[in-house]
């Protein structure tokens, strides 16, 4: 039996792309850069800040614009960051079903804490959260286990007994290494190029609603 679930956040109960391009194209426009459909980010959204910004200008960590365009989309992002962001469909339906089954749920990801936690209010489920494990809340993010580990202690849950939802290959190779079942999320941010089948995850949902009976039969 599942004792807890825990959650990626971007790609995997919310839809953030349309306010982190909306942050992006901004700072492009900046640059006299045309602005870059939703779709060009949309893949790699859950890969973090320094993966758009190598794919929207181009450059590498090392070129000496980066850290200045990094921290002007990070700025921008942060006021715009509840504008168009909403659930993944029915992601309402599956957070109320483990609360009423009284299965606790969190939510750890690699975005930063200055940027999840007023999301999360604006969204009205900070309260709701049993804990939010960020991407500097440690050392350590994401393919590490450590946030895993760390957000099994906040709930008090042994690792086996839980389960890790998420769009990337990290997550499910964080949740391996922390001793937890994995789930993905097919209908999160996904490139086109990469198998999911390929991670071999414990499972595999194409809609939110799909993780109810997965958890019922586990």
């Amino acid at each position: 039996m599942t004792h807890a679930v825990l959650f990626d956040l971007d790609g995997t109960l919310l839809d953030t792309v349309p306010d982190l391009v909306y942050a992006l194209n901004q700072v492009r426009a900046a640059e006299s850069l045309p602005a870059l459909p939703v779709s060009a980010i949309r893949p790699i959204a859950n890969l973090g800040s320094k993966a758009m910004i190598k794919l929207a200008f181009g450059i590498e960590e090392s070129d000496p614009r980066f850290k200045r365009m990094r921290e002007d989309f990070l700025g921008l992002y942060e006021k715009h960051l509840a504008d168009s962001t909403q659930f993944f469909p029915h992601v309402e339906t599956v957070l109320a079903h483990l609360e009423n089954q009284q299965i606790p749920w969190g939510i750890v990801t690699n975005k930063l804490l200055r940027h999840a936690e007023p999301l999360l209010q604006a969204l009205g489920i900070d309260k709701r959260i049993g804990c939010l494990v960020c991407g500097d809340s440690l050392a350590k993010a994401k393919p590490d286990p450590a946030p895993i580990l760390h957000a099994c202690e906040l709930l008090r849950q042994d690792p086996k007994h839980c389960i890790y939802v998420g769009d990337a290959a990290t997550d499910v190779t964080a949740s391996k290494a922390a001793g937890m079942k994995s789930l993905v999320a097919l209908y999160g941010y996904i490139h086109e190029d990469d198998d999911p089948y390929l991670w071999q995850a414990d499972g595999y949902i194409r809609e939110p609603l799909e993780l109810i009976p997965w958890l019922a039969n586990k």
